[in-house]
């Protein structure tokens, strides 16, 4: 489970980094703007709502276990 989340992190924040290139690097020099930079943080949006599932069910199937807060 540890793996699924540190991919999934790691794809969220590869894909914020793409939209800051994106952001910087289009509609520079004369050419038109492109939606590159929409699209990226469209699918930071979806991997971020991926794992908040994937974690929910992971709990559900018992794979994770809340600890609480120690005293």
């Amino acid at each position: 489970m540890i793996y699924l989340v540190m991919l999934a992190f790691v794809a969220i924040l590869g894909s914020l980094a793409s939209a800051l290139f994106f952001m910087m690097k289009d509609g520079q020099n004369g050419k038109a703007k492109t939606s590159k930079m929409v699209r990226a943080l469209a699918m930071r949006v979806g991997f971020s709502v991926l794992l908040f599932i994937c974690i929910l069910v992971a709990y559900k199937l018992g794979y994770i276990q809340p600890t609480g807060i120690r005293n």
